[in-house]
């Protein structure tokens, strides 16, 4: 549980230096992180029922 809180705060900073260096990727990185931050969250929530 300790490891999904720890992810999405790292994720949300890389995706926002990678959006400030390339952003015409933009749609791309924002795509990625909602997926990943989707996943993440049906993990945490399965895990806890």
């Amino acid at each position: 549980m300790n490891m999904n809180t720890a992810i999405e705060p790292i994720l949300a900073i890389v995706m926002g230096i990678l959006i400030l260096l390339v952003p015409r990727f933009l749609n791309y990185f924002v795509a990625v992180y909602l997926i990943v931050v989707g996943i993440l969250g049906l993990m945490h929530h399965s895990l806890i029922t």
